[in-house]
């Protein structure tokens, strides 16, 4: 494990006296105890008494907490470092184990609400690994509390919104749908973008790539919430093919004009399965193995790592997605996304009334492949 911030009173005490001009004798005669008693706090071979904390404060003018130079809080460095370790872990190592190393850190670290927040996300996103059905939903149980500690106690206005929505998921995920529209419903139809103003602003007092950082931003998103509220759709419309037809074409559509194969082959990926399933569904054959064919050529093309980025066209972006706590990580390890990724054909009931087609078993091996080549011994 990472070392993290600590408590450290010895060094806290060493500086504030030095701050202050003082002698170890002036801070002995000041709390009443012996030379060589204050020596002791200072070399770390013993600690104050309790007692004498709140005196200690006042004669350096600083909190109990910066006395002890104890911060309940990682640093967006330290969040970063120890979420890609974890998702490491959680490919590598025993569930349990892992589980118990982030109910650990989750404890120590309990108002680090950034911190709390990505452990329930790594929980999430892992909890398929946890064996049986019982144990996930009580992986998604745990993510969940974290979240509401997050969305209750935190006072980061986009943490907070954030927190919600994955206590949402969590809920949606666990079966209860009413809990969900319950949480959700009345905040999640408006729209409200204040980037054209700011970039404007940006504009008038000549900062003009800052303008377009925050244009380049409002489009990289509204694309990707576009995108992937057009493929959610899509699963809603088997019961009409002209309409499930019309919303395929236009999400292939933004798909070409914002070339995600290369941008973001993630939302391209779900558009894929969720379309194969749709056609399965509509006795389209020869479709759905079109079109997972094109999802098995994409996942085992070279778009490895998985990461957030920018390009020809959002070429200022890297600096925003640098800015989030985890930069541009990816949300699992490698190793599981491939195995998803393989997963979400080979065991999905959807295509089992593909599993006879000689070009489905050919996708089938093709999946299989991606995850033992880059993972055998």
């Amino acid at each position: 494990m990472m070392k993290m911030k600590e408590i450290n009173i010895a060094r806290t005490i060493v500086k504030m006296r030095r701050e202050k001009g003082l002698t170890q004798e002036d801070i002995a005669n000041y709390i009443g105890v012996s030379k060589a008693s204050v020596s002791k706090w200072e070399t770390g071979q013993s600690y104050p008494d309790i007692t004498f904390l709140p005196q200690l404060a006042t004669l350096f003018n600083i909190s109990i907490d910066e006395l002890m130079g104890y911060e309940p809080q990682m640093s967006k460095e330290d969040i970063r470092k120890l979420y890609v370790k974890l998702s490491a872990d959680f490919a590598s190592k025993p569930f349990d184990e892992v589980l118990d190393s982030c109910r650990v850190i989750a404890k120590k670290y309990f108002s680090c609400f950034p911190l709390l927040f990505h452990i329930g996300t790594l929980l999430v996103n892992n909890s398929m690994e946890a064996g049986d059905k019982e144990k996930t939903l009580s992986v998604l149980s745990e993510a969940k509390e974290l979240f509401v500690r997050v969305k209750t106690e935190s006072e980061d206005a986009e943490l907070v919104q954030l927190a919600l929505n994955m206590e949402a998921c969590c809920a949606l995920m666990m079966g209860n749908p009413n809990e969900v529209i319950e949480l959700l419903e009345g905040t999640s139809h408006k729209i409200l973008s204040s980037e054209a103003l700011l970039a404007s602003a940006y504009q008038m007092i000549g900062k003009s790539k800052d303008a377009k950082l925050i244009l380049q931003v409002a489009i990289y998103q509204h694309m990707g919430y576009l995108f992937g509220a057009l493929t959610d759709y899509l699963m809603l419309c088997t019961d009409n093919p002209e309409q499930f037809d019309i919303t395929l074409k236009r999400a292939n559509d933004i798909a070409e004009a914002f070339d995600l194969k290369k941008l973001h082959p993630s939302l391209l990926m779900k558009l894929y399965i969720v379309a194969a399933q749709g056609c399965t569904m509509l006795g389209k054959t020869e479709r759905a193995l079109e079109i997972l064919e094109k999802y098995a050529e994409l996942v085992t093309s070279n778009i490895y790592p998985l990461q957030l980025k920018g390009d020809e066209y959002f070429y200022l972006i890297d600096q925003w997605i640098e800015e989030f706590d985890l930069g541009n990580t990816l949300p699992r390890s490698e190793k599981i996304i491939r195995k998803s990724m393989a997963d979400g054909v080979i065991n999905n009931p959807a295509f089992t009334i593909l599993a006879d087609e000689i070009r489905f078993k050919r996708i089938v091996e093709k999946l299989k492949n991606n995850c033992e080549e880059r993972y055998s011994p």
